[in-house]
């Protein structure tokens, strides 16, 4: 009776474990059925996120993603398709940064202060079909951003006639606070408590913004015109190395050369002394236009003035800075380079590499643009007076008693 016991029990073990052997089997199937069945919404996703052309922040994360075409129902603002990290910020974003735009965050004009997950940013406001000219190219490959060149973090573009982009923050500001603002101007924007540029600050400003035209003109394929250099335009970071900004007002593609400067009437407009004669009065653009306005920032740079100075007397006619560095130079009055240099430095610089700076602007706002210098040589000239500057800060004017103001050779820059 006891083995008729064991039997059954035996024999119940045995089937409970069929049993239990094939319902895994049967799991199993399921699961690697479900494993081969595509998922058809996560491809539409996939399909629709390869459409798209520069990287945005989805509003459910931070996480940052590359796409490769353009992005739906932002057709019309036509980004140039690139590889990068751009991203697409929200209005409710960008009010929550700049305290709702608040008058106290305003930098000048429609460039505000923000702050945004423990980043600064400059965001600056633009008409919408402005968008379209940005020239994606300059800075959506975070790898290979170039260190004179301002980076774009990211765009608003809203349904209305206003949208935003928005920039890497310079901390101390634009290079036109520091030459034409006044030392009253210094704010809560500008974090350097030095009141004036030295003269090796000042130098190497001049190196970087060529470096960056150099980059523009003689790098990128096809090359980039920016046409709106000048001081204002030009950043500051922390360390005071130089930034070319403000390219998303006009498409500047050397293409198209068939554009008109849209310039005011008035002379004594400061934008007017930064445009080369042809294309002031002809609408030739060529990278010709970038070193004319590049050589007026030289000048401003040595002497402090602005591009356009308006006469003492009520009757005399408006100092143009180009024309007036010619007159100097052609004088050979030393004295008179002297009183015209920024009487913030004081005697603090060296008057041999000043004189070959001056001539080096003199160069580069020649009339004729095949007489002025491209960008490669200004670099090349430029760093072998960096080179050979004197490493102490603070030695008095240093010149060459029988050196001639005019420089015979300055058309060769690689002098």
């Amino acid at each position: 009776m006891w083995n008729v016991g064991v039997y059954i029990a035996l024999t119940i073990a045995i089937f409970g474990a069929i049993i239990a052997v094939a319902a895994a089997a049967v799991v199993f199937v399921i699961r690697l059925k479900r494993k081969e069945k595509p998922n058809l919404s996560s491809i539409d996703s996939d399909m629709e996120l390869q459409q798209l052309g520069f990287s945005v922040r989805t509003a459910a994360s931070d996480k940052k993603v590359s796409f490769e075409g353009s992005q739906e129902g932002l057709d019309h603002v036509h980004l140039t398709p690139r590889k990068g990290l751009l991203e697409l910020y929200t209005i409710e974003e960008l009010k929550k940064a700049t305290e709702d735009f608040n008058p106290g965050n305003q930098i000048e004009g429609k460039v505000y202060h923000g702050r945004l997950n423990g980043k600064n940013m400059a965001i600056k406001l633009i008409k919408t079909e402005h968008v379209s000219n940005v020239e994606v190219r300059l800075f959506s490959d975070a790898t290979h951003q170039h260190p004179n060149i301002i980076r774009l973090l990211g765009t608003c573009v809203t349904e209305g006639s206003s949208s935003f982009l928005v920039f890497e923050y310079a901390k101390n500001g634009s290079l036109k606070d520091w030459l034409h603002g006044g030392l009253a101007m210094k704010n809560q924007f500008i974090a350097s408590c030095y009141c004036f540029l030295t003269w090796k600050q000042r130098l190497r400003i001049s190196r970087d913004v060529a470096v960056a035209l150099q980059y523009m003109h003689q790098v990128m394929n096809p090359s980039y015109i920016h046409r709106n250099i000048k001081s204002k335009n030009i950043f500051l970071d922390e360390d005071f190395n130089a930034k070319v900004g403000d390219f998303g007002i006009r498409n500047s593609s050397v293409e198209d050369e068939t554009k008109y400067p849209d310039v005011s009437t008035n002379p004594a407009t400061w934008n007017l002394g930064y445009l080369a004669p042809e294309y002031l009065h002809q609408g030739v653009v060529s990278p010709a236009v970038d070193i004319f306005a590049y050589g007026v920032v030289l000048l401003s740079i040595l002497s402090g003035k602005t591009p356009i100075t308006r006469p003492d007397n009520k009757g005399g006619t408006n100092v143009w800075l180009s024309e007036k560095i010619k007159a100097i130079l052609v004088s050979e009055n030393k004295d008179e380079l002297r009183q015209w240099m920024d009487c913030a430095l004081g005697e603090n610089y060296w008057f041999d590499t000043a004189l070959t700076m001056a001539n080096l602007a003199r160069a580069c706002t020649e009339e004729d643009p095949c007489l002025r210098p491209n960008a490669g040589e200004i670099v090349e000239k430029l760093s072998r007076l960096m080179d050979e500057s004197p490493e102490d800060e603070h030695m008095l004017i240093c010149e060459s008693s029988c050196k001639p103001l005019v420089n015979s050779s300055t058309n060769n820059s690689s002098e």
